[in-house]
């Protein structure tokens, strides 16, 4: 062990790293760690500090909160499912008699069909969050979930519906999603994200698992174009563009959830 002055220190992820270390470092970077570094204007997360803290704050938020309402679940008399469970129905009160709640397509993320399907869920969220959070940014992390969410419910709208659903599907297939784009754009090796993801998309269609493949799809889908997005615009310069292409993203995935489910309810 030997000391290092301050002024050849060099913040890293977690402490501070030495001159030759960092070299070390650098030359043992694989190529897709390099091509990371030159597509995203800084240096890989294994080397320097990410862009914000390491810690996946939003992540643990969102696994914070969803856990709390998954034990209010279990209060008898209170009913969290059914208050906050989507169903297309509740997008047109004139069609079902139903009270109108669109803020469904997202409360529906928060609660779950028991504990297996809490636990899964909050398990990918946080396998997948502690990678793309710091490397998205907060914000950018929480509204990626967020759109996951409703990209879900709008899915299970327009496919079926007369279903309801519950959970976290659609929100975490949307890290999915975007994990996946965003790992081809560095050139990354996703056969194993491939396969998970395939094997998650294929449980949703097997009878008696009960699973609403919908959401899964529509997630991912929707997810993939946050991430595309993101991509394209990640430059400070294109800010504006970035904020401009989620909005009009949001307002296709509401129109879609207010036109295309009416029609199909009248059919």
């Amino acid at each position: 062990m030997r000391t290092i002055c301050p002024e050849c220190q060099t913040q890293a992820a977690v402490g501070v790293i030495c001159p030759e270390c960092m070299a070390a470092e650098r030359k043992n970077r694989t190529p897709a760690q390099k091509r990371a570094e030159r597509r995203w204007g800084r240096r890989s997360t294994a080397v320097a500090a990410p862009v914000q803290s390491g810690k996946p704050v939003v992540t643990y938020g969102i696994m914070a909160v969803t856990g709390f309402v998954g034990l209010l679940q279990l209060v008898p008399g209170l009913d969290i499912t059914r208050m906050f469970l989507f169903a297309a129905a509740y997008l047109f009160p004139d069609l079902s008699g139903l009270p109108f709640q669109p803020w469904r397509l997202l409360t529906a993320a928060l609660v779950h069909g028991g504990i297996w399907h809490l636990g899964l869920n909050m398990l990918a969220l946080w396998m997948l969050g502690r990678s793309l959070e710091p490397m998205l940014g907060r914000w950018r992390f929480l509204a990626l979930y967020l759109f996951g969410a409703v990209g879900g419910s709008v899915a299970v709208a327009i496919i079926s519906p007369g279903t309801p659903t519950v959970g976290a599907s659609g929100a975490v297939f949307g890290l999915f999603g975007a994990l996946l784009v965003i790992g081809l754009h560095m050139g990354a090796n996703m056969t194993g994200l491939f396969v998970l993801l395939g094997v998650n998309l294929v449980v949703g269609f097997i009878p008696g698992f009960n699973i609403a493949w919908q959401a899964h799809i529509g997630g991912a889908a929707v997810g993939a174009l946050v991430g595309l997005i993101i991509l394209r615009t990640r430059g400070r310069s294109r800010r504006t563009w970035q904020i401009l292409l989620l909005v009009a993203l949001a307002a296709v995935l509401l129109t879609a959830a207010f036109v295309v489910p009416p029609l199909l309810l009248l059919a």
